[in-house]
């Protein structure tokens, strides 16, 4: 299924793609809903990023090339950082390239969205059941002040560096999708979470023992190898076989 949240009629919506056409979701999206049978047109519609998260934990150095590109050491335990939800724009939306930053790098990634309320999560709990769903995420990055202040705050977490979309998949097998990143049109990044250091259920055990997950929130599972520099005026892109194409342009901030 592919969970839309868009703008129509200058209002947001939830719907369920069926072909050409959204049909509109009644109840949570979170809870018990029903596909209603009123449904608008996808192209009479402005797409939202599919999910409003009270936080995005954002995982690093998660692939094993990507790893080895970095000069790292596979890390024993997961890398966690924080971005801001006032980062996150939808799909056709512009990152805006900080005045703050010299270079600024795109992440193609995974990222998957919490169904339900998460915290402390046995290992016999199905992770399945607290997973609403994937979808594409490019974890932007001002690269030249993240190895200055030796944390990841403010080169991750500048507005717009969150782009999500265009659609929430709850059908798709975390540990087989493959990620492509284009810059302009050129092939950057292209590899599997085959390469995943920690895979999707680690991760969601690994980071409930930490924090609590509420429903919307958003984990970003990690870059391939192939990271490189955006400038204004770019276009990036990322896809991700069975979750669609995010693509964004960027501008000077």
């Amino acid at each position: 299924m592919k969970i839309y949240r868009f703008r129509h009629e200058d209002r947001p919506a939830l719907g369920v793609l069926r072909e050409d056409n959204l049909f509109l979701v009644k109840g949570s999206i979170f809870g018990d809903f029903e596909v209603g049978p009123r449904s608008v047109p996808i192209g009479d519609v402005t797409l939202l990023a599919p999910a409003e998260p009270s936080k995005i934990v954002a995982v690093g150095v998660n692939y094993r090339e990507h790893a080895l590109e970095r000069g790292r050491g596979l890390p024993e335990e997961p890398l966690l950082f924080l971005k801001p939800p006032s980062a996150v724009v939808g799909p056709q939306e512009t990152i805006l390239y900080p005045r703050m930053s010299k270079r600024v790098d795109y992440e193609g990634e995974l990222a998957l969205v919490i169904k339900k309320q998460c915290r402390q999560l046995r290992d016999e709990e199905p992770v399945e059941d607290y997973i609403l769903g994937y979808t594409c995420f490019n974890d932007v990055t001002a690269r030249d002040i993240q190895p200055r202040e030796g944390q990841f705050t403010r080169s991750k977490g500048f507005d717009t560096f969150a782009p999500m979309g265009p659609f929430i998949e709850t059908d798709l097998d975390p540990g087989n999708a493959w990620i492509e990143t284009y810059l302009n049109g050129q092939l950057r990044q292209s590899s599997s979470t085959v390469d995943l250091i920690f895979p999707v259920p680690r991760l969601i055990e690994y980071i409930s023992e930490v924090m609590t997950l509420l429903p919307g929130d958003v984990i970003a599972t990690g870059t391939p190898s192939g990271i490189g520099p955006m400038q204004a005026g770019d276009v990036v892109e990322v896809r991700i076989r069975g979750v669609g194409s995010l693509r964004n342009r960027v501008v000077a901030g």
